[in-house]
């Protein structure tokens, strides 16, 4: 018996044990099997490890799509992208710029697409803002678990969407987030009690500084030892 000689349902279970990029070279050998590579009920689950894996063509984004973690766990991340934006060298915002939007890019095909999502998982994601937070709790509506780590442009302002638009949310992680405060945790606890909140270490971090603040000597030589 040939491979294309099963069913569309043993296709996808077959489809189901392959990594991503095994599913993708497999559905280049004909076009059944690039139909089923296409199939959205082959993608309910989406892991990525950097921000680049979000560009390539071996996945598919659809209304299926029920749990998704991009993880970043790169000595780049605490290095330059966790670094306040005025206080980077040009050379590390060239750094920054090659990549800085790729996440948010991709969270907005996620709420366009993936209206069914139940569950999402943002690590390391240094450049992703309290509206791509807010956008995706206003879009995928059924969305049940929240958990945010140490993306460091996350403020109180995503807290709020998830007491106003979190309608489903039963549980919240906001770890190593340093712009998130113990007032809108507070918030959020007594504006929805139902939602398991958790925060390790966000609000006991330095937040971040604007240009014009005098920081304490302490609090600059705090900051340069928590990025070296």
């Amino acid at each position: 018996m040939q491979l294309t000689q099963l069913n569309r349902e043993c296709l996808l279970q077959l489809f189901s044990f392959l990594d991503k990029d095994s599913r993708r070279s497999l559905s280049l050998t004909c076009q059944e099997l690039r139909e089923v590579f296409l199939d959205p009920r082959l993608w309910t689950l989406l892991r990525f490890s950097s921000p680049c894996q979000l560009t390539r063509d071996n996945f598919v984004l659809g209304p299926s799509l029920r749990y998704l973690t991009v993880s970043w766990y790169s000595s780049r991340v605490l290095q330059v992208c966790n670094i306040e934006d005025w206080l980077k060298s040009s050379f590390q915002k060239d750094i920054c710029g090659k990549h800085e939007s790729l996440v948010s890019a991709f969270l907005s095909h996620v709420c366009r697409m993936c209206p069914n999502l139940l569950w999402l998982t943002l690590s390391g994601c240094g450049h992703i803002t309290d509206q791509d937070v807010v956008s995706v709790l206003q879009s995928c509506r059924k969305l049940r678990s929240l958990h945010l780590e140490n993306c460091v442009r996350i403020t109180d302002r995503s807290l709020e969407g998830v007491a106003a638009h979190g309608r489903r949310l039963e549980e919240v992680k906001v770890d190593f987030c340093r712009n998130v405060t113990q007032a809108g945790l507070r918030a959020v606890r007594e504006k929805r009690p139902d939602i398991r909140l958790s925060a390790e270490r966000s609000a006991d971090m330095i937040p971040d500084s604007r240009p014009e603040e005098k920081v304490p000597l302490r609090r600059s030589l705090q900051k340069l030892l928590q990025f070296s």
